[in-house]
């Protein structure tokens, strides 16, 4: 069967009927995604905040400054943790650590606490605060949460939709303004973050967040030839600048226009390209918080190469190079996601959950 009719069959599963597990997913393993993300949500420290003062009277703990978003060692770690466990509960309802999840949801996602993250965002010199990596991660939360037919989601959505305004108007602010993209391996990257952004706009009909994207996405990238992947990674780089740009304009050209595009941006990639043409990054000290980036780049490696198959007409014949690729890196990334170090462990099983749910599929 090809990638596209299986993934299509897999859509087609109401994701309630999956219960235990997707096919091929270990149920231990997304145990152990669960609870990485339970043990830090709610973890202080150690924490990185990025936190711009205005006066003494700014100065507080993390907890004291973002109440929702305060665990994981710094803010968007907390929001895709949090993110982690929303999709989790959603797609695994009977597994259980569920019931540990949805309460520690409940303790995050009060009004109150709510009500502080958007007075915080919103304070005096804070207009490019986790722009774009974190904002685009918590606009997929508000997605899920919008998506899941749950009781609690929908009051936890309703919830959100004041912090989820202010985030949506701040990329619909800042792209018209952007003159270059932003072609980095971490946080400040435009391609991932576009692509999270397009997939909110669509899942929450919001038709003139979609037309942004979709023409930004154009402007920066259409144009784009002859990307060399012998430049990456980046040694500290969590996203590839030149798969995931791919990734991102299989989502906004049709599959013969994204087919063509293709092979002008990226011509060493063809149907006698070797199978072994990209070798997922190596990480010598996972107690590095930096150089452990590289076990987070394996992991989204693995789904954009499989969001470029879905973009390519099925009779493409670099789609099975694509997967080989794409199943190397996940089965290394999967594995190096144990928690043994913080470092990683506090971040990576997001990764590993929007891949092997297939989130941005």
């Amino acid at each position: 069967m090809r990638m596209r009719a299986l993934i299509a069959a897999i859509l087609s599963i109401p994701f309630g009927a999956f219960a235990e597990q997707p096919p091929g997913v270990p149920l231990e393993s997304v145990e152990r995604f669960a609870h990485l993300a339970l043990d830090c949500v709610h973890r202080e420290y150690p924490n990185k905040i990025s936190h711009v003062m205005s006066s003494p009277n700014d100065a507080g703990t993390p907890r004291e400054l973002t109440p929702v978003f305060y665990g994981c060692f710094d803010w968007h770690s907390a929001v895709h943790g949090h993110w982690l466990l929303v999709r989790l509960c959603r797609t695994y309802p009977n597994a259980a650590f569920v019931p540990r999840a949805m309460d520690a949801l409940a303790e995050s996602f009060t009004a109150e606490k709510v009500a502080a993250e958007l007075s915080y965002i919103c304070a005096e010199g804070r207009g490019t605060f986790e722009r774009p990596y974190g904002l685009a991660w918590f606009l997929q939360l508000a997605a899920e949460l919008r998506e899941w037919d749950h009781p609690q989601a929908k009051t936890w959505s309703k919830t959100f939709q004041p912090l989820e305004k202010e985030t949506a108007n701040r990329f619909k602010t800042w792209l018209p303004k952007l003159t270059h993209p932003v072609r980095t391996g971490e946080h400040s990257q435009t391609a991932f973050a576009l692509g999270l952004v397009l997939d909110w706009a669509r899942s929450s009909a919001d038709a003139e967040m979609e037309a942004l994207i979709v023409q930004r996405a154009k402007d920066f990238y259409l144009a784009d030839r002859a990307a060399n992947l012998a430049f990456e990674p980046d040694g500290q780089a969590f996203l590839s600048p030149i798969i995931a740009e791919a990734d991102l304009m299989r989502r906004v050209i049709k599959p013969s226009e994204f087919a063509k595009w293709l092979s002008g941006f990226l011509p060493e990639l063809h149907a006698t390209t070797k199978p072994d043409w990209l070798k997922p990054g190596i990480v010598a000290d996972k107690s590095d918080g930096k150089l452990a980036h590289l076990d987070g780049l394996n992991l989204s490696r693995a789904w954009m190469l499989e969001g470029i198959v879905l973009g390519l007409p099925q009779t493409d014949s670099r789609i099975p190079i694509l997967q080989s690729a794409a199943r190397l890196h996940r089965d290394v990334g999967i594995a190096a996601t144990t928690g043994e170090n913080y470092e990683g462990g506090h971040w990576l099983g997001s990764f590993a959950v929007y891949l092997i749910t297939k989130r941005g599929i």
